[in-house]
């Protein structure tokens, strides 16, 4: 049975290393050939209000990485409590367990070299930085927007049930929101159109070294 070569799997998949070759056939030395290291995974963090344009973001942002053949993964905070943290509701605790979850998932994806990017509103400051600290190659973005302007764009109405009283433990409403204090960059879609924000998301990691100058090339067009 003949062996994989290097060749079989994708750049994401190779570990930084050097691989020895059998003998050379001519000479009898030893061939060995460099494989160079993989593009690095990292994780962009998207935090914001219900509405601020988190999701919008975050899947132009995926479209432009995988058209340069980048692997990406979207946690997505509704499809996460759908799914991985079913049953949790939204106190204090049970908010916290959520974002930890999607932060180590995130983790396990960025060390594997996939460009993560969770949109989740993950409301508290405290826990975003602890899942900071044990990310790999961590980008916090602070999508930002005003309430009214979430309001507006709200189309499920859960604004409106919030302010209400029909929906509790709201955030930006009855629960608190803490905006980030130092993050990497912030999006205000009040006033910057998606192509604007995704254009400055990739120029962000381009600087950070998590793009080749060929991924970023045109990153708003």
């Amino acid at each position: 049975m003949s062996s994989l070569s290097p060749a079989a799997f994708p750049p994401a998949a190779l570990p930084p290393s050097i691989v020895s070759d059998s003998a050379d056939s001519s000479t009898g030395a030893d061939s060995t050939h460099v494989i160079s290291s993989p593009r690095p995974g990292f994780t962009l963090w998207l935090t914001g209000l219900s509405g601020a344009g988190k999701s919008t973001i975050a899947s132009a942002v995926a479209l432009k990485l995988r058209a340069h053949n980048i692997p990406v993964e979207i946690l997505d905070g509704d499809e996460v409590r759908e799914h991985l943290s079913k049953g949790l509701g939204f106190s204090r605790e049970d908010r916290d367990t959520n974002i930890r979850r999607i932060g180590f998932v995130a983790k396990l994806l960025a060390r594997n070299g996939v460009a993560v990017i969770s949109a989740a509103i993950s409301p508290f400051r405290d826990v975003r930085d602890e899942v900071r600290v044990s990310s790999h190659n961590f980008v916090e973005i602070y999508v930002n927007a005003s309430l009214d302007e979430c309001i507006r764009r709200d189309v499920k109405g859960l604004y409106k049930k919030a302010l209400s009283g029909e929906i509790p433990q709201f955030t930006g409403v009855s629960d608190p929101y803490e905006p980030p204090l130092t993050p990497e960059l912030v999006l205000e879609t009040d006033h910057e159109t998606v192509d604007d924000s995704v254009g400055r998301i990739l120029d962000t990691l381009r600087e950070r070294g998590y793009l080749s100058a060929v991924a970023a090339t045109g990153s708003a067009s």
